[in-house]
């Protein structure tokens, strides 16, 4: 029997359209019953944010849930979020990571405008930026960064959202974690998402991925510069359709469906 690791962004990719989060999430049961299905949501929504969606959103309760764009690592099926992050995972990141120098560098960059307490974490430092100076931004953090010796990834999203985390931690490198705890490979793997920060999850080993169609420019341009695999599929439809469509382009809908 197969057994799938489905992986999926939230904002603008499982979540954006109702009725086919519906639908979605009764093709997602049918797997769940036959005991088919690891369901992770890796999200760069923190804690905070998460909590708040599941007030507004009807979500399937995941196996994992990777929050904070990779940087932490709850089991939601066993304990309630909010409480203490996969302390394996945790102290991985930890390895070389200065979070009060990284922030000392930011502070000389008056483009950078720092996002509200509730969005930061131990691991994970975020910034507003203006999308038409993230280009100069970046140059002078890789150059600071490297000077100062400092091991630190910089992931930009939705033309606003600036993250800096260890380089160890991002959803791609969080979902690897998983699938060797799980005793999953990328052939039984598949992810989901719409924007920057789920490039890792693309690009990070070999899983299969759906692109849902409303992704955004900056996903859809590191996917035209990858070459053509089938491991890759661009949706037509968005958010929940698109990942009906990708499921069913890698024959997952007919194993909901059997009987």
């Amino acid at each position: 029997m197969r057994t799938l690791l489905l992986v999926t962004d939230l904002d603008n990719t499982l979540v954006g359209d109702a009725k086919a989060l519906t639908a979605l999430n009764t093709y997602l049961q049918a797997l769940q019953s036959r005991g088919q299905l690891r369901l992770v949501y890796a999200t760069g929504r923190s804690p905070h944010l998460y909590r708040e969606l599941l007030s507004e959103q009807d979500l399937l309760v995941p196996d994992a849930l990777v929050t904070s764009v990779g940087t932490e690592i709850y089991y939601p099926a066993l304990d309630p979020v909010g409480a203490a992050p996969d302390p394996t995972w945790a102290q991985r990141l930890s390895v070389g990571w200065k979070r009060q120098a990284v922030v000392a560098i930011c502070a000389n960059l008056p483009e950078l405008m720092l996002q509200p307490s509730t969005e930061q974490g131990d691991f994970k430092v975020s910034y507003f930026l203006a999308e038409h100076a993230w280009s100069a931004v970046r140059a002078r953090l890789v150059e600071e960064f490297t000077a100062a010796d400092l091991s630190v990834q910089t992931i930009y999203s939705g033309g606003q959202d600036l993250d800096l985390v260890p380089r160890a931690g991002d959803k791609g490198q969080a979902v690897q974690f998983l699938q060797h705890q799980w005793q999953f490979d990328d052939n039984s793997t598949i992810v989901c998402g719409d924007s920057g920060n789920d490039i890792a999850l693309f690009a990070t080993g070999s899983p299969f991925g759906i692109i849902v169609g409303n992704a955004k420019p900056e996903l859809l341009d590191w996917s035209a510069a990858q070459r053509k695999t089938a491991r890759l599929h661009c949706t037509r439809a968005s958010y929940a359709a698109g990942i009906l469509e990708g499921l069913e382009h890698f024959g997952w809908l007919e194993a909901a469906g059997d009987s």
